[in-house]
């Protein structure tokens, strides 16, 4: 395959559009995507070493292959790094820290000292780091409640917990010069029918205001809160749900809101949502899955949703608003191949909303020529974007198409 010679036929034909593939490339190669690390392993972490989850949170599927030590877990992370083009992150949870460093301690406890050997990675790979409090998979999680636990002894655990998590996160900032978001996600919630729904959400915010409280410089880092519309024991209420966040998000200040693709209800999607909040000038957290069946984690691909995300990002000028992540985990298949497949259709998602001509399609509807505003959308679904994708793949010295000899 020449992709030279097919990159600069697309050239030409979007050069008649007035789209200039070239700045294209440059932008998508600057745009940072996290990618999560918990694909390669199922989320089971260093903390215990092929513990199995718990707390809301479960990896269906048995393929072979998953990392039986860290040291494998660092070669599968290399490969599946070694196929994605552009500017990634590294989001990591808490239980991926070295448990030979320091005394030996419980959540509450960690330290920066802990992680210091994946600022080490980050550097020699070029990438910048984010982080995720472990708020399950833990005996104070069992009974379904951490930040929102009528216990105070158990709250004072979480609470403490998500304090030294963004310390972490401020220590990843400084470290890579680039910002790292901590993302906070709890497990809370009743199975069944629950009478008292404002207590907990009252307690969760007080437990928050908490974690809050010291300032941090957000040129370090940047905290964000997850909604879940429903999980795994807690089916009937979630005390984090995303009108709780939203409202704790617009009342506090003192953090923004994480969107994940798979957390609301069958008939909504996340893309609808994000211009709300540009219109008021809000940053998100979004984390990009493929919600088959609600929140399912299936591997991200280039789908229609993933497509339109991007475009709202794209369109309106967000790449540094809207902080783009993946996160889903799948055990059915291949672990490295999954990490590197839905990390590339991200970034070609990306890639596509790029090439549209959007001044010429904003144009158009503020003139009301909705006629051309539509055909011009609809031809462009046939524009040789794979062309520009495989030159971006080729910049950066990734795999085409080749990669895909491994699994077939």
């Amino acid at each position: 395959m020449d992709v030279e010679k097919n990159y600069q036929l697309a050239k030409e034909m979007y050069t008649e559009l007035g789209v200039n593939t070239d700045e294209v490339l440059e932008k998508a190669k600057k745009i940072p995507v996290s990618l999560h690390c918990w694909q390669i392993d199922d989320l089971t972490g260093f903390e215990n070493f092929g513990q199995k989850l718990s707390g809301g949170i479960a990896a269906f599927g048995n393929a072979p292959g998953k990392p039986t030590s860290v040291e494998e877990y660092f070669e599968h992370l290399d490969k599946a790094l070694s196929l994605i083009p552009g500017h990634t992150k590294l989001a990591l949870h808490a239980v991926y820290r070295d448990v030979n460093v320091g005394k030996k301690c419980d959540r509450d406890e960690i330290t920066p000292e802990q992680f210091a050997f994946w600022v080490k990675y980050a550097k020699e790979k070029k990438i910048g780091l984010d982080f995720n409090p472990t708020y399950f998979s833990h005996p104070l999680a069992d009974d379904g409640f951490t930040l929102s636990s009528r216990d105070e002894k158990v709250r004072r655990f979480w609470i403490e917990h998500g304090k030294r998590c963004r310390e972490i996160g401020a220590y990843f900032g400084k470290e890579l010069g680039e910002t790292c978001i901590t993302n906070h996600w709890i497990p809370d919630g009743y199975k069944d029918i629950t009478v008292d729904k404002v207590t907990p959400r009252k307690i969760l915010a007080e437990a928050y205001d908490e974690i809050f409280a010291t300032k941090i410089d957000p040129k370090y880092n940047i905290d964000s809160v997850e909604s879940k519309l429903f999980g795994l024991g807690s089916e009937s209420y979630v005390t984090g749900s995303h009108e709780f966040y939203m409202n704790y998000v617009m009342n506090r200040n003192n953090c923004i809101i994480c969107m994940d693709c798979g957390h609301f209800h069958p008939t909504e999607v996340v893309s609808a949502k994000l211009s709300s909040m540009l219109a008021f000038d809000r940053e998100v957290m979004l984390h990009v899955s493929r919600p088959v069946r609600w929140d399912s984690d299936h591997v991200t691909i280039q789908d229609d949703e993933t497509n339109a995300v991007m475009q709202e990002i794209i369109w309106n000028k967000a790449e540094d608003r809207i902080h783009i992540g993946t996160d889903y985990f799948d055990a059915s298949i291949n672990r490295i191949a999954a990490t590197a497949l839905g990390a590339r259709s991200v970034r070609k998602c990306l890639v596509n909303a790029l090439l549209y001509p959007i001044d010429k399609l904003r144009a158009m509807e503020a003139q009301g020529n909705f006629t051309g505003r539509l055909l011009l959308l609809e031809e462009m679904k046939n524009m040789p974007a794979g062309a520009v994708w495989d030159k971006l793949c080729a910049d950066e010295g990734v795999p085409t198409h080749d990669w895909l000899k491994a699994y077939l």
